[in-house]
């Protein structure tokens, strides 16, 4: 052997026993939960293209308005308000109609049903976490949860309130009294108070410890060995980090999937209805992919019911719709996102997957409904 070949292969050596090795190398479980037990920083680096936001995924940070003394008798006040259907001009309809807890805070829909049986366009998200998401609905349309909180309610398909009538109607009922003084130091029912109320309450909900919290401590048994793989697939070669990332897997951004059915009978045109601007038609919020297991059907139309279904749209890179005939030079045909991409991923690799986002899921929450006042 000559001595240029055997500073070759030195060369290789040295570069395996340290670690540089492409990034393509197929990992066993056990060596995978070995990697991924360390610090982040040493982990393998992820498949992330150059204009993200990247934020490593990880451990949730303790949620500030949780076993706060100052803000659990508004939390109070808001939890009753959540539940009472009276907030709804027909009495029968509460903000827990279609954010039930035992539905990981969803309703188990496509879309909601609302007033009189209307149904609405879009699926209902879960709020747990939502403390750390701004702007709220899938198009963004709120910017904080005090604006947000009584939208559903005056919405005429959803709840069909007069918000300016509401506070009149829930200063009759004498059982509120004691919670706004409680909460307020007075029993005066305005908008504001509502609102507020509603929105610390919402602050409040926060995801159970999953398995991926339980391994992310230092369980090493916590994730299965499809889980453990599918950790390493989401942050590398399928990708789904570029937009799912950091600690509640949502960078909190709009994007294009492909599926706003535009110049369509299911045409919903996202945040543009919002914004106006033509560079955000189709665009929708990234949801966060905790306790998402819970929460399907999924997508903001709420049209797909398997998970596996899903997987293969991303392996082929999300749709990719054409003009129709007429629409051919149409300047506003929305294009989806250049970070979906074809991903030629084996079925075992979207089982893994799919193991992984059972491993965020925790158990729901059963949360006990509040006696709603008389």
């Amino acid at each position: 052997m000559t001595n240029r070949k055997i500073i070759i292969l030195s060369t290789i050596t040295l570069l395996t026993c340290i670690g540089w090795v492409q990034v393509s190398q197929k990992y066993t479980a056990d060596q995978l939960r070995q990697i991924y037990s360390q610090p982040s920083e040493h982990w393998p680096e992820p498949h992330v293209d150059e204009d993200v936001e990247f934020r490593e995924i990880g451990l949730m940070p303790d949620n500030p308005y949780r076993n706060v003394d100052s803000l659990k008798p508004v939390i109070e006040l808001g939890k009753v308000l959540f539940f009472d259907p009276r907030l709804s001009s027909s009495n029968q309809i509460s903000c827990a109609t279609c954010h039930d807890p035992e539905l990981g805070w969803s309703n188990g829909r496509s879309q909601s049903v609302g007033h009189n049986h209307q149904v609405g366009k879009r699926n209902s998200p879960g709020l747990n976490n939502i403390w750390q998401t701004e702007p709220l609905f899938w198009d963004g349309r709120a910017a904080t949860l005090e604006e947000q909180a009584l939208m559903p309610v005056e919405d005429p398909i959803e709840m069909h309130q007069k918000i300016h009538f509401l506070p009149t109607k829930l200063s009759k009922i004498e059982g509120y009294k004691k919670y706004f003084i409680e909460a307020f130091g007075d029993d005066s029912v305005t908008t504001e108070r509502l609102s507020s109320a509603l929105a610390y309450f919402q602050r409040s909900l926060t995801s159970r410890t999953s398995d991926f919290d339980q391994f992310m401590k230092g369980r090493k048994d916590a994730l299965s060995d499809e889980a453990i793989q599918g950790m390493h697939l989401f942050r590398t070669k399928a990708r789904c980090i570029n937009c799912h990332n950091g600690p509640f897997f949502t960078d909190n951004k709009f994007h294009n999937l492909g599926l706003h059915f535009y110049g369509g009978r299911f045409e919903d045109l996202g945040r543009f209805d919002f914004t106006g601007d033509p560079k955000d038609i189709g665009k929708f919020k990234t949801p966060s992919l905790r306790d998402v297991m819970y929460t399907g059907p999924w997508m903001h139309n709420g049209f797909f019911n398997d998970i596996m279904g899903i997987m293969q749209m991303y392996d082929n890179g999300m749709a990719r719709p054409k003009p129709r005939p007429g629409m051919e030079d149409d300047p506003n045909f929305p294009e989806t996102s250049h970070l979906l991409k074809k991903l030629d991923l084996s079925l075992e690799e979207k089982e893994h997957l799919i193991a992984f986002l059972h491993a965020l899921s925790a158990p729901n929450f059963r949360m006990t409904r509040p006696e709603i006042p008389k």
